[in-house]
């Protein structure tokens, strides 16, 4: 079942429910899914270019339950945090840290990266293995411990 029917039918679930805050996070998907398909993409959306625009959501609703955080405003970093969960439910399974030092250490070794001139070329190649499995903060706090 692709990204859209899963969404759709999560809609239809949040409406019965009358989940509002489900609903919310699952129409910024359909949404922002729909712009993506009439942005001159040949209308098909790969598995890839998903990921990636699950990612850029949940991060955006990460960023700003942290700045409303940091202003004190923890009625508004709530919902923020409930919709990145929900978002984020669609997204593959998460590595941990302990399995993302692995490739990191395996990649590196394959490519023979040895020192921290060498980081973009790690990054790009961890980044290009794990896409969708790791953010990037994680990913790139990993290789500088890594190359340090």
């Amino acid at each position: 079942m692709s990204l859209k029917d899963q969404v759709m039918e999560q809609i239809k679930n949040a409406m019965r429910s009358k989940d509002t805050v489900a609903l919310e996070s699952l129409r910024a998907i359909k949404s922002e899914l729909l712009l993506l398909e009439t942005s001159g993409s040949a209308g098909e959306v790969s598995e890839e270019q998903e990921i990636k625009l699950l990612q850029k959501l949940v991060k955006q609703r990460k960023e700003s339950a942290e700045t409303y955080a940091t202003q004190g405003r923890t009625d508004l970093a709530e919902p923020e945090l409930a919709q990145a969960k929900i978002i984020s439910a669609f997204l593959p399974k998460q590595l941990g840290e302990d399995e993302i030092k692995l490739v990191v250490a395996r990649v590196a070794h394959d490519i023979g990266a040895v020192n921290m001139a060498d980081m973009g070329k790690l990054m790009g190649a961890v980044s290009k293995e794990l896409a969708g499995q790791a953010d990037g903060k994680t990913i790139s706090s990993v290789v500088k411990a890594y190359l340090s």
